[in-house]
């Protein structure tokens, strides 16, 4: 059976522009993100400064997100999975800032690296980033295409990239230990590193709700359960 459309498309209209200003929160992010890593590894203290002021407009789209969720859900009073879709959309939002976040913090980080000789170490960051990003724009795409699968697989991926963060603190702290004069160096790189696992975080609460958007489902916790 076909779900009927609503009256003159306006819910459909309202949900469509939600989940578009999702995108572009999640767009932005990303281009942070992007520009945040290669102002680490470019030694480039103008991407670093780019990606922190992205900050605000980030922020700003969270609260219009808010803004424009309540607004529709006090408008048309959906129900069932209409209803799901409309609060998911506003559960992402938080999740994403607190990725636009993350990109602050390496900006910062890899600004105070950029006052000091080169690391060879930062090569580290990299493959980390590779991962958080895939896990980050996959979690977005599952909600966008209501894709079940696309979002249950990034789950258990977030237990790879937590065992390359602990790679990377052990060589970092190893190399402190032989270099005290770069302390603080491989200290922003450690700092870098857990940024990255915490990105890894947010896509999989954003890949949970994307499955209870999808399929009424909420798989909170049971990767931690089946973990045990």
């Amino acid at each position: 059976m076909i779900a009927p459309r609503h009256i003159l498309g306006t819910f459909d209209e309202a949900l469509a522009s939600l989940r578009n200003s999702v995108l572009m929160m999640a767009s932005l992010t990303e281009r942070s993100l992007d520009r945040a890593i290669k102002g680490l590894l470019e030694r480039d203290d103008n991407l670093c400064a780019n990606a922190i002021a992205d900050d605000e407009e980030i922020d700003q789209l969270e609260k219009q997100i808010d803004k424009d969720g309540i607004e529709v859900l006090l408008r048309f009073q959906p129900v069932a999975s209409d209803l799901r879709r409309v609060v998911s959309a506003m559960k992402l939002s938080p999740n994403i800032e607190r990725v636009a976040d993350q990109a602050t913090n390496i900006a910062r980080r890899a600004r105070k690296l950029n006052w000091h000789p080169p690391l060879p170490e930062v090569e580290l960051i990299d493959p980390m980033y590779a991962h958080a990003l895939s896990m980050f724009k996959d979690s977005i795409d599952a909600f966008v295409r209501e894709d079940v699968p696309l979002a249950r697989s990034v789950i258990p991926r977030d237990k790879e990239l937590d065992k390359m963060n602990a790679s990377a603190n052990r060589k970092l702290i190893e190399r402190m230990a032989q270099e005290p004069e770069q302390l603080r160096g491989y200290l922003n790189l450690i700092f870098i590193s857990r940024c990255l696992e915490r990105v890894g975080d947010h896509a999989t609460n954003i890949a949970e709700d994307a499955v209870y958007a999808a399929a009424a489902e909420d798989i909170r916790h049971q990767h931690a359960e089946v973990a045990q």
